[in-house]
Parts: C-alpha cells; structure tokens; sequence
C-alpha cells in the first residue's frame, strides 16, 4: 500500500516538473524580452530566441561572445561594473544600456539582472520607443526655453532701442544745434543746448547701469553699512518723493547688525522701492520702511533660489497700495516689464533692486495680493568683520588740498577715454603718466618713479587691471589703486576683490565724483 502511494507520489511530481519545466520552456521561446545565462566573465552561454526577432542576432553570433561585444561604446563602462559587482556577490542590479542591431544601429534595453553561485541569469526589456519619446520631450522644453529666451532677449533689447535712441536724439539734436550756432556765431544761447545734451547722456549712463545692477555686473564697492542711519539720512528725501497724501513711517530695528553692500547702491534699491510703492496708491496711503536682523534656516533656504542659510538684515518697504496679481507678481523682476502707462515708468527699478542684492549675497521677497498692498523685503548679508562703517560725508572737503606734487597714472587702453581722464586731472592739477595698456603700465612702474595713485580700467588687453596692481603691489605694498569699469565680468570684483587701499569708480563718472573719489583714497586712512 505504501509503496503504491510513493509511486503516485513520484509520479505527480514528475508531471508537475514536467509541467513547470514545459512552461519555463515556452517563456523561454516566446518571451519578447531578451534572455540569457553567462558566465562571471559576461561571455554568453545561452540566449533566448527573442534576440533572434528583436537584434537578428543569431544563436552562433551570440554563444561564446562577450555580451560587452554588442554594447554601445558609451555604455561599456556602466556594463563592465554591472559584470563585475554581479561576479563578486550573489546579487540583483538593474541597468539600460544600448545594444547593436545586426544593422549596425542600436536599441536602448533595460536589463535586470540577477547572479547565483555559477551564472549570471538576465532579462532585458525593449525601452527604445519609451527613450525616443523622452528625447523628444527634452528637445520640445529645449526648444520651448529657447524660444521664452528669445522673447526675453527681444522684450529687453527692443526697450533697450527704444530709450537709448531717444536718449541720442536728445544728445545728437543738442550737438548739431550748438555746432550750428557756432557756426552762425551764435553762442549766446548754446549753454541750454549743453545742458540738454548732458542731461540725456546722464540718462544714458543711469539706465546701463540699471541694466547691469539687473544682470549683477554693475561694478559694487561693498563695505560695512549702519543700515539705520543710512534709512534715517533719506527720510527726508522718501517724503518729499512721496505725495502729501501719503503718510511715510520709519521703523528702525533694534541692536541691528551691519550689512556688507555698496551703501549708494543701497539708497538706489530703497527710492526705487518707496517709488514704487507711491505709484501703487494714485490716492493715498501710508509707506512703511523697515529694518530688521534675520537668520535664515535650512528648511527656508532649501525653499528658495540660491539662498544660503544665515545671518541677514532685512530691510522692508511696504505699501497700502492696490497690490498685485500672481500673474503679475511672477514677472516683476523681468526688465521693461511695467504695469505703469506708457512714459510713467522704464520696467527697470524692480530689475535694478533685483540684481543688486543678488550680486551683494543677498535675497528679495515679494508678497502682494490684490487689494491687499504690497511688502518688497531684501534680505542683505550680515557683515561679520570689526571694521565700523566709514563716514565719506567729508569727502568734499578734501577738494581743496594741493595737488603739485601728486603723481597719478592712468592706465586706459580707450585713447578717447583716456585723454579726456588726463585732461580732467590736469586741469585739477594732479602730475599725470599715461600708458594704453597693461604692459606699458608695468614698464613705467619699472622705471622707479614715484606714483601717489595707480587710475587703472580692469579690462586692459594683455594683462588686465588687477593683474596690474599686483605688480605694482609686489614691489610697492602700500601702493594706492582706483579700478575704473564700464563693465564687470562674472566674478571680477566679487569678494575679496578689492584689498586695502583699492577702490572702484563706474564709467561714466563726472569730475567732481572722479576727483573726489582720489582724494579720498590718496589722503584718506
């Protein structure tokens, strides 16, 4: 009787092996996926039939070949380390790579493999129409942001056009009309004509360096800031630009930390601001200019755009005003982009603030809602050095002294520039060198003669200007530098530029600031 029931017992089991071995057997040869068994070294040592209908590969391409054979070149690498790690421990690991058609093109597989004591068993399934798809979908959001970009760049350079040929026509109209009356001996009247002409190109100037403030290459002269006092020296000036309808209040936050940026940038972020918030309330309303210390956490930093966690002063102008719509609120750092009518606004103050604070280290907030007014909060780096800000209130005084025996050299590569900077401190008295260029800058420096104030532009071809003062620095430590720019590139005058005794002037600048600016530095601590 048992020996009955063994051998229906055997017997079962050899039907359901049987059975199990028949249907592993048929995935085997039906499967659309690619199988197969290698060795730990990848050469193959079976391989299903669907290699054969998907690759054309036929069994005696395939035994004995190392699978790495038919694996896309920029592929091998992540392969041979998926071969390695599968030989070295019992393992499963999951990659794509692109595998050889007999045809010579290729079809994007994704294999998940698995190793025992001996072999190494995968599958690979075909993803090459998943991978196209996604292709296409990364070169249509390429092609989208290219196009947005475009239309940023159109939008910035047609206003760009638009205010820099009026500003032109102001200055060229006033030129030919003062050349004219020269002409016809006619000079009585030509001072208006120079004041207009002056007047547009200082226009022109403002609103390049608007530009540059909004792409952070406005040229920056950061130092430590009592942003308190600076806030209570323009309450004056926030009054008078607001209307008498508008009530201005000022709110000093206590024991506040100093804030490194350049202060007169500053004051331009701050009028543009409390500018704004007045044309928000064409009725009235109340303004509130804020101060305040912050720490910005990780978890707020992790939120935001380049933002690092840290110690800030914040300063807020806030508004009672109409406020703004989320559509709106998404683009107002966009330049030229204004909700003001036509000739009531250029698009660039908020694009100006933007790009200061992000040049200074810093970070700029919006909310506004519709009916609910509008708070502007830029967060500055705290400053966390021992200096304690500069008083340059008595810069002007410094104007006065004699300046027989003060050597400058100028160093400009624009002839027109550079004559015109000589011109300027002659007629101030300074003894002037010149040279166009790095190179020549140096030779002079080589000759031993003693320079109170090395003038230098920072682009100079061949060796630019910083490069030139380190020379000059090598030899004369205590050497004196003001950098003039039109321009700065990326990191040039980022932290850590400007050492002691070294300063930086924006082109355009007029005499006064110029000649105020080197008696400072020459006569200064």
């Amino acid at each position: 009787m048992a020996a009955e029931e063994l051998a229906h017992l055997n017997a079962r089991l050899e039907k359901r092996v049987e059975e199990s071995t028949r249907d592993r057997d048929q995935l085997w040869h039906l499967s659309t996926d690619l199988m197969l068994v290698a060795d730990f070294e990848g050469t193959i040592l079976t391989a299903n039939p669907a290699w054969s209908r998907m690759l054309e590969w036929k069994n005696g391409d395939l035994i004995r070949a190392s699978v790495l054979d038919f694996v896309h070149p920029e592929d091998q690498e992540d392969a041979h380390l998926a071969v390695r790690r599968l030989s070295r421990e019992l393992t499963t690991c999951s990659i794509q790579s692109r595998l050889r058609h007999r045809d010579g093109s290729y079809r994007w597989i994704a294999w998940t493999a698995v190793s025992d004591e001996r072999f190494i068993h995968a599958i690979g399934r075909d993803i090459t129409a998943e991978e196209e798809a996604s292709q296409a979908l990364k070169q249509a959001e390429e092609a989208l942001r290219q196009s947005q970009k475009m239309e940023a760049v159109g939008q910035l350079t047609g206003g760009i056009a638009h205010d820099f040929n009026n500003l032109l026509t102001g200055v060229i109209g006033s030129l030919d009309l003062i050349q004219t009356r020269v002409a016809q001996g006619r000079t009585g009247d030509i001072g208006r004509y120079i004041d207009a002409a002056m007047s547009s190109a200082n226009r022109a100037a403002a609103l390049t360096h608007r530009l540059l403030a909004f792409s952070s290459r406005q040229p920056l002269d950061p130092k430590p800031v009592d942003a308190n006092a600076l806030v209570a020296s323009m309450e004056e000036l926030f009054r008078r630009t607001a209307r008498e309808t508008i009530r201005v209040e000022l709110r000093a936050g206590q024991d506040l930390w100093l804030p490194l940026c350049d202060p007169n940038q500053l004051e331009n972020a701050l009028l543009n601001l409390v500018i704004n918030a007045r044309d928000a309330m064409p009725d009235g309303g109340a303004i509130a200019i804020e101060t305040a210390n912050v720490e910005l956490d990780h978890a707020y930093a992790a939120t935001q755009q380049d933002v690092k966690p840290g110690q800030y002063v914040a300063l807020s102008v806030s508004d009672t005003g109409s406020g703004m719509s989320d559509d709106v609120l998404a683009r107002v750092f966009e330049p030229f982009f204004t909700t003001k009518p036509i000739g009531q606004g250029t698009g660039l103050g908020l694009s100006m603030v933007y790009g200061f604070v992000r040049q200074s280290g810093g970070h700029v907030r919006i909310t506004s809602g519709i009916g609910q007014g509008t708070t502007v909060k830029i967060f500055l780096p705290r400053y966390l050095g021992d200096a304690v800000p500069r008083d340059l209130s008595a810069t002007n005084a410094l104007a006065t002294r004699p300046k027989a025996h003060e050597t400058v050299l100028v160093v400009e590569d624009e002839r027109v520039v550079r004559d015109l900077i000589v011109e300027m401190l002659e007629e101030q008295g300074y003894r002037v060198l010149q040279a166009e260029d790095g190179p020549k800058g140096l030779a002079i420096l080589q000759t031993g003669q003693s320079i109170d104030l090395l003038l230098t532009d920072v682009g100079l071809p061949g060796l630019n200007g910083r490069q030139l003062a380190d020379a000059f620095r090598a030899q004369r430590p205590d050497q004196k530098v003001l950098f003039m720019t039109g321009y700065v590139e990326s990191n040039l005058l980022s932290a850590g530029f400007l050492g002691p005794g070294m300063e930086v002037i924006a082109k355009p600048f007029p005499l006064e600031t110029l000649e105020a600016k080197i008696e400072a530095i020459i006569h200064g601590p």
